[in-house]
């Protein structure tokens, strides 16, 4: 058996995939539709819309096989992914990739996989449809287009995932996008037992802004920051816009010493702002989660909430004495 290449993209091409929200997510039933109709069309007993995670595949439909995922050496669909065309084994049995593979000498007893991939609209790929049956079989150019076609509708539904997650004027996630990928990110740091900080942030005097300068530039200050935002924290932090001027970052694996040193980094930045009419400020609540009794989500938001509301307090009253 032999396990895929890993692409020096890779990191790149996770973050696309984990920027859609829907990875452990419940079955769909606009996903089921698009499998139920492959596995009648194609006349197999398996057919999959398997997104190729770090370390496993996890199938967001699934015909016919009852495993929600399986590990990445096992999987088909991560050697289908390194390029973007159909991947077709007719018998496994006599692909020396898959040979040995558990799935092949055991069940479900693969012999034919057909995998077309998805690919996110900034070229990287996600994962495969796929269709898979217990006895070898040829694949056409009838067959081909025919996958890809469907794969085109799979890789239209998951874009129209990743749009219900985004704001529409900053590009980031919004509430509903932040919880499922902060969600996500908690449960791994949990699992890792490492440390978390979450940062609920509030742009002081932001109405004001709208106020004085009109919406269009208050809508102008939002998607600076949110670039700032971007900009300062990094990668693996989960940056998200909860609604209006508030904002929020999951920090998994850092210190609540580090977090206090990002957020100055961007109290940095937005000093150094090009728009000097309407100067940015922020309050911040910062919350330190983790071993050994980690928060839920729920509870770190609360906390950071109640926590950036007494900071802004604060400062309120300390400009009111001078």
């Amino acid at each position: 058996m032999t396990c895929p290449l890993t692409p020096t993209s890779e990191e790149r091409r996770l973050a696309a995939l984990h920027s859609l929200g829907i990875l452990d997510t419940a079955p769909e039933e606009r996903f089921e539709r698009l499998t139920r109709l492959a596995r009648r069309l194609f006349r197999v007993p398996i057919s999959l819309v398997s997104l190729v995670d770090r370390d496993r595949q996890w199938f967001k439909s699934a015909q016919g096989l009852a495993n929600r995922e399986t590990p990445l050496e096992m999987s088909f669909c991560s050697h289908a992914i390194q390029n973007d065309r159909i991947m077709v084994v007719p018998d496994a049995r006599h692909d020396p990739r898959f040979a040995s593979n558990p799935l092949v000498v055991g069940e479900p007893h693969i012999r034919f996989y057909a995998g077309c991939p998805l690919q996110h609209p900034d070229g990287n790929m996600l994962g495969t449809l796929c269709i898979i049956d217990n006895r070898p079989r040829q694949f056409d150019d009838d067959d081909r287009q025919a996958l890809a076609d469907l794969a085109a509708v799979v890789e239209h539904e998951l874009v129209v995932s990743e749009l219900t997650i985004l704001d529409e004027l900053t590009g980031i996630p919004n509430r509903r996008g932040f919880v499922a990928l902060a969600g996500q990110a908690l449960s791994i740091a949990s699992r890792q037992r490492l440390p978390v900080c979450l940062a609920w942030i509030d742009l002081d005097g932001f109405k004001s802004i709208n106020d004085r300068l009109g919406h269009a530039e208050g809508d102008r200050v939002l998607l600076d920051f949110a670039n700032r935002l971007r900009a300062v924290f990094r990668d693996s932090d989960v940056v998200g816009r909860l609604g209006g001027d508030e904002f929020a970052v999951l920090l998994p694996d850092v210190s609540a010493a580090d977090a206090h040193k990002s957020i100055e980094r961007l109290q940095a930045s937005t000093d150094e702002g090009d728009m000097p009419e309407c100067p940015v400020t922020f309050s911040v609540g910062l919350v330190d989660a983790g071993p050994p009794a980690p928060l839920s989500l729920d509870d770190l938001l609360m906390r950071a909430d109640r926590a950036m509301y007494e900071n802004k307090k604060r400062r309120n009253e300390r400009r009111s004495r001078l």
